[in-house]
Protein backbone atom coordinates (compact mmCIF):
# COMPACT_ATOMS: atom_id res chain seq x y z
CA UNK A 1 0.00 0.00 0.00
CA UNK A 2 1.43 3.39 -0.94
CA UNK A 3 1.61 6.06 1.71
CA UNK A 4 -0.30 9.24 0.95
CA UNK A 5 -0.26 12.72 2.42
CA UNK A 6 2.65 14.71 3.75
CA UNK A 7 3.61 12.67 6.84
CA UNK A 8 6.55 10.27 7.16
CA UNK A 9 6.33 6.74 5.71
CA UNK A 10 4.84 4.04 7.94
CA UNK A 11 6.97 2.49 10.73
CA UNK A 12 8.93 -0.52 9.56
CA UNK A 13 9.97 0.97 6.18
CA UNK A 14 13.42 2.60 5.98
CA UNK A 15 15.09 4.68 3.32
CA UNK A 16 18.75 4.17 2.44
CA UNK A 17 20.80 1.15 1.56
CA UNK A 18 19.08 -2.26 1.57
CA UNK A 19 18.91 -3.91 4.96
CA UNK A 20 19.37 -0.69 6.93
CA UNK A 21 17.55 -0.51 10.26
CA UNK A 22 16.44 2.45 12.31
CA UNK A 23 19.21 4.85 13.31
CA UNK A 24 19.45 5.68 16.99
CA UNK A 25 20.32 8.88 18.81
CA UNK A 26 19.58 12.56 18.41
CA UNK A 27 19.17 13.96 14.91
CA UNK A 28 17.82 10.85 13.13
CA UNK A 29 14.26 9.98 12.16
CA UNK A 30 13.00 6.44 12.35
CA UNK A 31 13.21 5.99 8.58
CA UNK A 32 16.97 6.60 8.31
CA UNK A 33 17.21 10.26 7.22
CA UNK A 34 19.11 12.61 9.59
CA UNK A 35 17.10 15.56 10.72
CA UNK A 36 17.81 18.42 13.10
CA UNK A 37 15.93 19.20 16.29
CA UNK A 38 12.48 20.51 15.53
CA UNK A 39 11.41 24.06 16.35
CA UNK A 40 8.09 24.30 18.24
CA UNK A 41 5.17 24.39 15.78
CA UNK A 42 3.70 27.70 16.96
CA UNK A 43 7.08 29.46 16.78
CA UNK A 44 7.78 28.08 13.29
CA UNK A 45 4.37 29.11 11.92
CA UNK A 46 4.27 32.54 13.56
CA UNK A 47 6.04 34.36 10.66
CA UNK A 48 3.52 32.87 8.18
CA UNK A 49 0.62 33.86 10.44
CA UNK A 50 1.91 37.43 10.63
CA UNK A 51 2.30 37.65 6.84
CA UNK A 52 -1.27 36.42 6.28
CA UNK A 53 -2.70 38.67 8.97
CA UNK A 54 -0.82 41.81 7.90
CA UNK A 55 -3.15 42.96 5.00
CA UNK A 56 -6.39 42.79 7.06
CA UNK A 57 -4.74 44.54 10.00
CA UNK A 58 -3.36 47.27 7.76
CA UNK A 59 -6.66 47.65 5.92
CA UNK A 60 -8.69 47.99 9.13
CA UNK A 61 -6.14 50.38 10.62
CA UNK A 62 -5.41 48.19 13.64
CA UNK A 63 -1.69 48.10 12.82
CA UNK A 64 0.83 49.97 10.69
CA UNK A 65 3.69 48.75 8.55
CA UNK A 66 6.09 50.15 11.16
CA UNK A 67 4.65 47.65 13.63
CA UNK A 68 4.21 44.60 11.39
CA UNK A 69 7.63 44.36 9.74
CA UNK A 70 9.80 44.77 12.90
CA UNK A 71 7.64 42.17 14.63
CA UNK A 72 8.04 39.81 11.68
CA UNK A 73 11.83 40.23 11.74
CA UNK A 74 11.94 39.64 15.51
CA UNK A 75 9.91 36.42 15.28
CA UNK A 76 12.07 35.09 12.43
CA UNK A 77 15.28 35.75 14.37
CA UNK A 78 13.82 34.07 17.49
CA UNK A 79 12.83 30.96 15.55
CA UNK A 80 16.26 30.71 13.91
CA UNK A 81 18.10 31.19 17.22
CA UNK A 82 15.96 28.58 18.93
CA UNK A 83 16.71 26.06 16.21
CA UNK A 84 20.46 26.71 16.40
CA UNK A 85 20.51 26.28 20.16
CA UNK A 86 18.65 22.97 19.91
CA UNK A 87 21.06 21.70 17.26
CA UNK A 88 24.12 22.75 19.30
CA UNK A 89 22.74 21.03 22.39
CA UNK A 90 22.13 17.84 20.41
CA UNK A 91 25.77 17.80 19.23
CA UNK A 92 27.32 18.04 22.72
CA UNK A 93 29.11 14.72 23.36
CA UNK A 94 28.08 12.79 26.40
CA UNK A 95 30.82 12.29 28.99
CA UNK A 96 31.12 8.69 30.09
CA UNK A 97 30.89 8.21 33.85
CA UNK A 98 34.17 7.19 35.45
CA UNK A 99 34.10 3.75 37.01
CA UNK A 100 34.17 3.75 40.80
CA UNK A 101 37.39 2.09 42.02
CA UNK A 102 36.80 -0.95 44.20
CA UNK A 103 37.22 -0.44 47.93
CA UNK A 104 40.24 -1.93 49.61
CA UNK A 105 39.39 -4.85 51.88
CA UNK A 106 39.09 -3.84 55.52
CA UNK A 107 41.53 -5.50 57.98
CA UNK A 108 40.06 -7.76 60.69
CA UNK A 109 38.97 -5.98 63.92
CA UNK A 110 41.63 -7.81 65.95
CA UNK A 111 44.38 -6.56 63.66
CA UNK A 112 43.05 -2.99 63.88
CA UNK A 113 42.98 -3.21 67.68
CA UNK A 114 46.54 -4.56 67.78
CA UNK A 115 47.84 -1.65 65.68
CA UNK A 116 45.92 0.74 67.89
CA UNK A 117 47.47 -0.76 71.02
CA UNK A 118 50.96 -0.62 69.48
CA UNK A 119 50.48 3.11 68.84
CA UNK A 120 49.25 3.63 72.41
CA UNK A 121 52.26 1.78 73.81
CA UNK A 122 54.59 3.95 71.70
CA UNK A 123 53.03 7.18 73.02
CA UNK A 124 53.16 5.97 76.62
CA UNK A 125 56.80 4.88 76.33
CA UNK A 126 57.78 8.18 74.68
CA UNK A 127 56.32 10.07 77.64
CA UNK A 128 58.02 7.91 80.27
CA UNK A 129 61.39 8.20 78.51
CA UNK A 130 61.28 12.01 78.28
CA UNK A 131 62.26 13.77 81.53
CA UNK A 132 61.02 17.13 80.20
CA UNK A 133 57.57 15.68 79.43
CA UNK A 134 57.35 14.13 82.91
CA UNK A 135 58.29 17.44 84.55
CA UNK A 136 55.67 19.33 82.56
CA UNK A 137 52.90 16.74 83.18
CA UNK A 138 53.86 14.96 86.41
CA UNK A 139 50.28 13.82 87.08
CA UNK A 140 50.46 11.48 84.07
CA UNK A 141 52.91 9.22 85.92
CA UNK A 142 51.39 9.68 89.38
CA UNK A 143 49.12 6.71 90.18
CA UNK A 144 47.60 8.62 93.10
CA UNK A 145 45.77 10.67 90.46
CA UNK A 146 42.53 8.73 89.71
CA UNK A 147 42.63 9.20 85.93
CA UNK A 148 46.23 7.96 85.78
CA UNK A 149 45.42 4.95 87.96
CA UNK A 150 42.53 3.99 85.68
CA UNK A 151 44.78 4.20 82.65
CA UNK A 152 47.50 2.06 84.23
CA UNK A 153 44.95 -0.64 85.08
CA UNK A 154 43.35 -0.54 81.61
CA UNK A 155 46.76 -0.65 79.90
CA UNK A 156 47.82 -3.65 81.98
CA UNK A 157 44.59 -5.48 81.11
CA UNK A 158 45.04 -4.94 77.38
CA UNK A 159 48.70 -5.92 77.58
CA UNK A 160 47.77 -9.17 79.33
CA UNK A 161 45.34 -10.05 76.52
CA UNK A 162 47.72 -9.17 73.68
CA UNK A 163 48.92 -12.01 71.43
CA UNK A 164 51.25 -12.13 68.45
CA UNK A 165 48.90 -14.27 66.33
CA UNK A 166 45.13 -13.94 65.94
CA UNK A 167 43.52 -15.56 69.01
CA UNK A 168 40.17 -17.40 69.21
CA UNK A 169 37.10 -15.21 68.60
CA UNK A 170 36.18 -14.81 72.29
CA UNK A 171 39.73 -13.83 73.23
CA UNK A 172 39.89 -11.41 70.30
CA UNK A 173 36.68 -9.68 71.40
CA UNK A 174 38.05 -9.28 74.93
CA UNK A 175 41.28 -7.80 73.60
CA UNK A 176 39.44 -5.36 71.31
CA UNK A 177 37.28 -4.15 74.21
CA UNK A 178 40.33 -3.81 76.49
CA UNK A 179 42.20 -1.72 73.90
CA UNK A 180 39.18 0.55 73.57
CA UNK A 181 39.09 1.09 77.34
CA UNK A 182 42.85 1.69 77.52
CA UNK A 183 42.75 4.23 74.70
CA UNK A 184 39.89 6.16 76.30
CA UNK A 185 41.64 6.06 79.69
CA UNK A 186 44.87 7.38 78.14
CA UNK A 187 43.10 10.35 76.59
CA UNK A 188 41.30 11.09 79.85
CA UNK A 189 44.58 10.87 81.81
CA UNK A 190 46.28 13.30 79.42
CA UNK A 191 43.40 15.77 79.71
CA UNK A 192 43.53 15.60 83.50
CA UNK A 193 47.32 16.02 83.57
CA UNK A 194 47.06 19.03 81.25
CA UNK A 195 44.59 20.64 83.63
CA UNK A 196 46.62 19.84 86.74
CA UNK A 197 50.17 20.49 85.48
CA UNK A 198 52.02 21.88 88.54
CA UNK A 199 48.98 23.15 90.42
CA UNK A 200 49.34 20.44 93.10
CA UNK A 201 52.76 21.78 94.12
CA UNK A 202 53.63 24.59 96.45
CA UNK A 203 55.11 27.77 94.97
CA UNK A 204 58.58 26.68 96.12
CA UNK A 205 58.19 23.24 94.53
CA UNK A 206 56.90 24.75 91.29
CA UNK A 207 59.93 27.03 91.24
CA UNK A 208 62.23 24.03 91.62
CA UNK A 209 60.55 22.15 88.74
CA UNK A 210 60.74 25.21 86.49
CA UNK A 211 64.46 25.61 87.30
CA UNK A 212 65.09 21.96 86.39
CA UNK A 213 63.29 22.42 83.06
CA UNK A 214 65.46 25.46 82.28
CA UNK A 215 68.63 23.58 83.27
CA UNK A 216 67.76 20.63 81.01
CA UNK A 217 66.95 22.99 78.15
CA UNK A 218 70.34 24.67 78.59
CA UNK A 219 72.11 21.30 78.76
CA UNK A 220 70.54 20.23 75.45
CA UNK A 221 70.92 23.48 73.52
CA UNK A 222 74.13 25.11 74.77
CA UNK A 223 77.26 25.08 72.60
CA UNK A 224 79.53 25.26 75.65
CA UNK A 225 80.65 21.89 76.97
CA UNK A 226 81.30 23.26 80.45
CA UNK A 227 77.87 24.90 80.58
CA UNK A 228 76.14 21.67 79.51
CA UNK A 229 77.92 19.60 82.16
CA UNK A 230 77.13 22.11 84.89
CA UNK A 231 73.47 22.24 83.84
CA UNK A 232 73.11 18.44 83.92
CA UNK A 233 74.74 18.24 87.35
CA UNK A 234 72.45 20.90 88.83
CA UNK A 235 69.36 19.30 87.26
CA UNK A 236 70.22 15.86 88.66
CA UNK A 237 70.78 17.36 92.11
CA UNK A 238 67.43 19.16 92.09
CA UNK A 239 65.61 16.06 90.83
CA UNK A 240 67.11 13.90 93.58
CA UNK A 241 65.99 16.41 96.20
CA UNK A 242 62.40 16.49 94.83
CA UNK A 243 62.31 12.70 94.62
CA UNK A 244 63.41 12.31 98.25
CA UNK A 245 60.75 14.84 99.29
CA UNK A 246 58.08 12.88 97.41
CA UNK A 247 57.23 15.86 95.18
CA UNK A 248 57.96 14.27 91.77
CA UNK A 249 59.03 10.69 91.06
CA UNK A 250 60.67 10.33 87.67
CA UNK A 251 60.06 6.91 86.07
CA UNK A 252 63.14 4.71 85.81
CA UNK A 253 63.05 5.04 82.04
CA UNK A 254 63.19 8.85 82.30
CA UNK A 255 66.13 8.67 84.74
CA UNK A 256 67.93 6.27 82.38
CA UNK A 257 67.32 8.61 79.44
CA UNK A 258 68.67 11.55 81.44
CA UNK A 259 71.80 9.58 82.39
CA UNK A 260 72.28 8.53 78.77
CA UNK A 261 72.07 12.14 77.62
CA UNK A 262 74.60 13.18 80.25
CA UNK A 263 77.01 10.38 79.29
CA UNK A 264 76.59 11.31 75.65
CA UNK A 265 77.64 14.87 76.40
CA UNK A 266 80.65 13.64 78.37
CA UNK A 267 81.77 11.26 75.61
CA UNK A 268 81.30 13.98 73.00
Amino acid sequence: MRHGGFGPPPYGRYRGRPGAGPLQGHGFAHYGRPVGPRVPTVLALLPLILIMAAPPLLFMGWATSGMIFPLLIFVSIAATGHRRRRMAAAQVPRVAARPVPPRAPQPPPWQVAKKRFDALRTHYAAYECDPMAVLRLPALCDVTVPSTARFVDAFAEAQALETDAPPPPEHARSFIAAVERADRAWRAAIDAAERIRLSNLTPEERGSVERIIKLLTTARDSDSEAERLAAYAKARSELSRLDRAGVIHLPKTAVAALDAESRGQLSA
